[in-house]
């Protein structure tokens, strides 16, 4: 019985480390996938005449980078205190 529990046990540990891993890869890609169109709007932007629903797309954009940016900060500290 000593040794299933221990199996289950290690099992978990594996388990929540893959679980942490593609959670972190996934940030990591979205972030990514959200920086890249972020530089796409910046670009198309024109000189004059900057409509308000473009500025308010590009603000969206930097909330959710920020937001997915401070969550994989925060994983990545976890994982380093265990």
């Amino acid at each position: 019985m000593f040794q299933v529990s221990v199996i289950m046990d290690t099992w978990n540990i594996m388990n929540d480390v893959t679980v942490m891993n593609n959670s972190i890869k996934e940030l990591q890609e979205d972030i990514s996938r959200l920086k890249a169109e972020l530089a796409e709007r910046e670009a198309a932007l024109p000189a004059h005449s900057v409509r308000p629903h473009q500025l308010m797309a590009i603000e969206e954009l930097e909330e959710e980078i920020s937001m997915k940016e401070e969550v994989l900060n925060a994983i990545e500290k976890e994982g380093k205190g265990n």
